[in-house]
């Protein structure tokens, strides 16, 4: 090693990479995607950006890929998966598996598609005269700080038989996988519209609540759809860090506490919207409008791969009481303040709360009025 030239210490190649790339990057708790500033993406051939949210944790951040209008994306093909949802704007993606087939699909605002390992892909805008802007969730990050070698992420023509599963899997089609409230299991590559998908009963997790786990190109990132009926809440729970939750319908906002905290954080959301829970801190999400909230969720390690123990762990535990061993704070247990800050807020927005069967609302509804 030449005596001009300093030793690698405490070394990241990921965030070295992100700055080489020149592109903006955003870094907060919570994030307005659709408001994020672009600009020109080399590597895309398009505009684009870094999302890092405070509560990402070490395995997985968000791109905005930004494609203006009749323009498209330059050829891509990676060794990282990346788990895409579409804030706006219409367009497709064309797609060439291990085996030489291509596959091409159309998108629209809220569709929801993941990429097969290693795949050759490109995305196009339809429109001639809105851009089309993406979110891809993907774990580089990861990737990229367990190998420090961009060509073997970049340039890697390694095949992943299996992954693009079934050919009807890139047009929207999937098979239901049942298993119990919670982990039942949708298998497919592409979503043409998440907020009009089916999602089945999970009461466990809050008053009406509804549920979905999807297995993305049979990936090792995890996502989840849930819901919120008008007037309702989820139970509080906490978890491990690098869930990115996205507001998909409706409106609200979420807290955000660490046992023993005296005061909550609040993010506000509604389309576009995205951010994580850090690692352990408690957080519970609340529907304020007169329409069913629904978000989605994208991390590291699915119901098919949890990847790691705090995964496997929370899958088995996410909707069981604190008090035997889970993650979940029921609510009866819950701080009464919640309550109350939820009754202000719906009477803010003239919605009527539903939660009178599973909260002691008679003293509260008097104090807030």
């Amino acid at each position: 090693m030449s005596g001009s030239q300093e030793a690698k210490f405490l070394f990241d190649p990921y965030m070295d990479w992100v700055e080489n790339e020149g592109v903006p990057v955003t870094e907060d708790f919570g994030v307005d995607l659709l408001a994020v500033e672009t600009g020109p993406w080399a590597r895309l051939d398009t505009n684009g950006a870094v999302v890092h949210l405070k509560g990402r944790g070490d395995f997985i951040s968000i791109f905005i890929v930004d494609i203006p209008p009749g323009g498209k994306s330059s050829p891509q093909q990676h060794l990282y998966e990346e788990v895409i949802y579409v804030l706006s704007g219409h367009g497709s993606t064309s797609i060439e598996t291990e085996d030489g087939a291509k596959h091409s699909f159309e998108w629209g605002p809220k569709s929801l598609f993941a990429l097969p390992l290693n795949a050759k892909y490109q995305h196009f805008n339809a429109s001639g005269r809105e851009a089309a802007r993406l979110a891809s969730t993907n774990d580089l990050c990861l990737v990229l700080n367990l190998f420090h070698n961009q060509d073997f992420v970049f340039n890697n023509k390694a095949r992943f038989p299996g992954r693009a599963g079934k050919s009807n899997y890139f047009s929207g089609e999937g098979d239901f996988i049942p298993k119990k409230p919670g982990r039942h299991m949708w298998e497919t590559n592409f979503i043409p519209d998440l907020s009009r998908f089916e999602l089945r009963a999970w009461s466990k997790r809050g008053a009406g609540s509804s549920n979905m786990k999807f297995i993305l190109a049979d990936g090792t990132m995890h996502a989840h759809s849930s819901e919120m009926p008008v007037g309702t809440y989820k139970k509080a729970h906490r978890h491990g860090a690098d869930f990115h939750v996205y507001s998909v319908t409706g409106s609200g906002y979420s807290l955000f506490w660490y046992e023993g905290d005296a005061d909550f954080e609040r993010v506000d959301w509604r389309h576009g919207v995205v951010f994580a829970p850090p690692d352990g801190m408690y957080h519970q999400h609340y529907n304020t409008s007169n329409e069913p909230a629904r978000y989605l969720a994208v991390a590291l390690g699915s119901l098919r791969y949890p990847f790691t123990s705090e995964k496997m762990n929370l899958f088995a535990g996410v909707d069981v009481d604190v008090e035997d061993g889970g993650r979940q704070i029921e609510y009866a247990d819950q701080d009464p303040r919640v309550h109350e800050i939820y009754l202000e807020e719906l009477a803010k927005n003239g919605v009527e709360s539903k939660m009178g069967d599973y909260v002691d609302e008679t003293a509260l509804k008097k104090k807030t009025a």
